[in-house]
Formats: C-alpha cells, sequence, structure tokens
C-alpha cells in the first residue's frame, strides 16, 4: 500500500512543476469557474495517458527523429502563441463576461489537451521518468502490479487537477476586475514565451 501512495504521490510530483498547462488553467479557472479549469487539466491527462502508453509500446524513437522533434516543436509553438494572444486580446471581454458560457467544456479539454500533446518538453518528461519508472517496475512487479501502479500516477495527477481548479476558481471570486485582466495577460505572456522557445528549438534543429 506504501508503494502505491508513492505511486501517487509521484503523479502529482509530475503534474505541479509551472508550465503551460498550469498557466491555461489558473486562467480557465479564474474567468470560468472549477468546471473549465478542471477540464483543461483533464485534457492534459488524456496527453499524459498517451505518452504513457508511447513509453510503455517503446515507439518513443520514432519521435525522437529530427523530422518528428522539428514538427513538434513547430506544432507546439503555434499552439502556444496562439493560446497566449487569445488570453491577452479576450482578458477584457472575459471580465465583461460573469460567466464563460459562451466557452463550451468541450473547448476547454481540447485547450488542455492541445496545450499537453503538443509540448515536446511533455514527451521527453515522461520517457525520461515514467520510462524509467517503468523499467523498475517491469524488473520487479507483474503486469498487474503495472496497470496498479500506473493507474496511481494518474491518481496523483487527478488530485493535482482538482486542486488547481479549486484554487483558480476560489481566487476568482475575491480578485478585482482589473487584477483578473492583469492575470490574463501575464498568463498569456508566460504562454507566448513557452511558445517562441519552442519555436527557437525548430529553428535549431531545422538550420543547425
Amino acid at each position: 500500500m506504501s508503494a502505491f501512495f508513492g505511486y501517487v504521490f509521484l503523479g502529482i510530483s509530475l503534474a505541479a512543476p509551472i508550465g503551460p498547462v498550469n498557466a491555461a488553467q489558473l486562467t480557465k479557472g479564474l474567468f470560468g469557474g472549477f468546471w473549465h479549469a478542471w477540464l483543461v487539466g483533464l485534457g492534459a491527462m488524456l496527453a499524459d495517458a498517451i505518452f504513457m502508453l508511447i513509453v510503455y509500446l517503446g515507439v518513443f524513437q520514432f519521435l525522437e527523429t529530427d523530422f518528428m522533434q522539428t514538427l513538434l516543436w513547430s506544432f507546439g509553438g503555434f499552439v502556444l502563441i496562439y493560446t497566449g494572444v487569445d488570453s491577452i486580446l479576450s482578458a477584457g471581454k472575459k471580465i465583461a463576461m460573469k460567466n464563460m458560457e459562451s466557452y463550451s467544456h468541450k473547448k476547454s479539454f481540447l485547450n488542455g489537451f492541445l496545450l499537453s500533446i503538443s509540448n515536446p518538453l511533455s514527451m521527453l518528461f515522461w520517457l525520461g521518468i515514467f520510462g524509467s519508472v517503468l523499467a523498475k517496475t517491469v524488473s520487479t512487479y507483474d503486469l498487474n502490479h503495472i496497470i496498479l501502479y500506473s493507474g496511481a500516477i494518474f491518481v496523483g495527477l487527478f488530485i493535482w487537477d482538482i486542486t488547481m481548479a479549486g484554487i483558480a476558481s476560489s481566487f476568482r471570486k475575491i480578485l478585482t476586475s482589473k487584477l483578473l485582466a492583469g492575470i490574463s495577460i501575464v498568463s498569456g505572456l508566460s504562454l507566448i514565451g513557452f511558445g517562441v522557445y519552442f519555436g527557437v528549438q525548430a529553428v535549431k534543429l531545422l538550420f543547425f
């Protein structure tokens, strides 16, 4: 049982570092409430599940080719910059709305999924962390335990998702409109910064 909770904690640790998904989740939570923030995280969890499956199947080598890396860095940069610009341009509109009824739950889910699945850093992160964990687990336990402990990692991801959604939606009730707009702009600039970094990596692969 202690091993199970250890893997749960690993899942929380994997989700906790500040990055594009957490920034987008915070913004969605501040302006749309708990469910929009939760669905951003849920979309990212689906991408994490795909990464885990890729690592488990051992086909990550295909994604490590120069062509695929360039494609992934470029697409990731586009998604991040687009999302960041949208966050900045929409800040005033979102403040004017009392809720985000015009923003569908499906869009929030898709936003989280795209931000995570298009992030090469997430792929390399899962390859390094989950890959090493999987190697240790396979050498020590049977298939049932591998499934159990992989599920424990997802429990950790789910706990972090709910925590982030709760924090973001709670702050929404006490922050002023101007401060909310400022947070949206800062979040957007953060996403654009990540996007530019991704773009630079793509250029380096293409020309250097």
